[in-house]
């Protein structure tokens, strides 16, 4: 499992203005092209309105008190001239959501092989989920918390029916922009390992659990070890 955050700047591209993969994915679900799941392991399929809740930021302040009430606050007066504009707004309200461009992180579940027609590593993978990302500003986000999950096949299907829609941004060359889909094929994202298959089904964080620093060193440290036991594969 690796964790890909959209605003370091290698993957930037994957996140230019109005072309967010995040939001490229939940429009892709809102058109109905998309199908989201409950985790990463894609085996249980979640509704499109469950989906659709969990955009929805969490209502703030409540419901009003009876003396509120008393007052007059929350009543619309239909005679008011400015009706029509505060139902106009309690209309907006029923529908915010996070903007596509706040899911910044996601993960990618993947598997690693060896082929040994072609004597060289293969990642295949196999799910990407959006988490929105945690605000130490906002208690009731406090942790980053898991949008959906993707079928990683599914997505390269949506990917490639949007040509001009999902598009990796080459800052270099603008004349060498890719489709997602290929950008994904060819490895041009940045990630960090958190966790890979283990009996607990614990993160790497949680197996080094003395300080931040030593979760990250593991990290680091396994990354090294995949790359070294690659290269000594050609030794034999």
């Amino acid at each position: 499992w690796r964790r890909m955050d959209l605003k370091e700047k290698q993957n930037k591209p994957f996140y230019s203005r109005n072309g967010e993969l995040s939001a490229i994915i939940i429009n892709a679900v809102k058109s109905g092209l998309l199908i989201p799941y409950k985790n990463d392991s894609v085996s249980t399929r979640m509704s499109k309105a469950d989906f659709l809740n969990e955009l929805k930021p969490p209502e703030e302040g409540g419901e009003l008190t009876e003396e509120e009430k008393s007052m007059g606050f929350g009543e619309v007066d239909q005679n008011d001239p400015f009706a029509d504009a505060f139902a106009a707004e309690e209309e907006l309200a029923v529908v915010a959501e996070y903007p596509g461009r706040e899911f910044s992180i996601l993960e990618i579940r993947e598997d690693m092989f060896f082929d040994r027609n072609r004597s060289r590593m293969y990642y295949d993978i196999q799910a990407i989920t959006i988490f929105l990302p945690s605000d130490p500003n906002d208690p009731s986000r406090s942790l980053e918390t898991p949008l959906a999950s993707f079928r990683y096949k599914d997505l390269v299907e949506v990917f490639r029916s949007m040509p001009k829609e999902a598009v990796w941004y080459n800052v270099m060359n603008s004349a060498e922009h890719r489709n997602f889909a290929e950008a994904f094929e060819l490895r041009l994202f940045s990630s960090n390992l958190i966790k890979f298959a283990n009996p607990e089904d614990e993160r790497i964080s949680e197996i080094y659990d003395k300080s931040r620093r030593d979760g990250i060193l593991a990290s680091q440290k396994l990354e090294h070890d995949m790359v070294e036991f690659e290269n000594e594969l050609w030794e034999f």
